[in-house]
């Protein structure tokens, strides 16, 4: 019983993350379209605005396809996860 419990509550974790992940990805996509569609911000004041939110963004892609593919390939107990393995970069 408490093992159903923890698998519930452990797969809870992982679908409300890649929620809320896919929710801030969109937001920082909205807000560099802002940026870019602002015609009174000079090109390169462009680029400064947008590099913290590009490398942001990609931190939170890769969180968000290391999260669906333990979704998609949970660890047995006393298993490592295997994430090294998956990773191209």
């Amino acid at each position: 019983n408490y093992t159903q419990k923890f698998l519930k509550f452990s797969y809870n974790i992982f679908m409300n993350s890649i929620k809320h992940i896919k929710n801030a990805l969109k937001e920082l996509d909205d807000e560099v379209q802002k940026i870019l569609l602002d015609w009174s911000i000079p090109l390169n004041e462009k680029d400064n605005l947008m590099l913290p939110i590009l490398q942001q963004k990609r931190v939170l892609d890769q969180t968000l396809e290391d999260l669906i593919y333990l979704k998609e390939n949970p660890p047995t107990p006393n298993q490592a996860c295997g994430i090294s393995k998956y990773r191209e970069d």
